[in-house]
This record gives C-alpha cells, structure tokens and sequence, in this order.
C-alpha cells in the first residue's frame, strides 16, 4: 500500500505540473485542460504499480516535448522581432 501512496503523489504532481504547462498551449488553455481530464480519468482506475509507471514516464515525456515546443516558439518570435530587416 505504501508504493501506491508514492505513486499516487507522483500522479498528482505531474497533473499539477501538465496543468501548469498547458496554460499556454497553443489551442488555449481549457482545451488542453479538458484533454488532460480526460486523459487522467481513463486511467483512473488502473492498479497495477507497473502501468502507473509507464503511464507516468508517458506523462513526463509530454511535459518535455510541451517544453520543447514552447521553447521553439519563442525562439521563433525572438528571432522574427530581431531579424525581421534581413529580408529587406
């Protein structure tokens, strides 16, 4: 019972974590809100430590390519707003 009470907060931080990143996610934000809620309560009843596992790496890897995409984003309009006169 102890490995699932671990488990169960490392699923909770990494909804709080997703839920943060999603606050700019590029089709809004209740859109990935509701997406994520779905996600989450479709896995809600699996037991099994093994899967909540995989499902939390699954999770995690998200998260990254969520950071990746972010990071592209702003590096494009970083780079727009400072190379804009190179094709004039």
């Amino acid at each position: 019972m102890r490995m699932a009470s671990s488990l169960r907060g490392e699923v909770l931080n990494l909804y709080k974590n997703l839920l943060y990143l999603g606050r700019e996610y590029p089709k809004g934000a209740d859109y990935f809100r509701s997406r994520l809620k779905a996600a989450f309560l479709k896995n809600k009843d699996v037991k099994d430590p093994e899967i909540i596992k995989q499902l939390i790496a699954r999770g995690e890897f998200v998260i990254k390519e969520l950071e990746a995409l972010y990071y592209l984003r702003k590096y494009r309009a970083m780079k727009q707003r400072y190379y804009e006169d190179d094709n004039k």
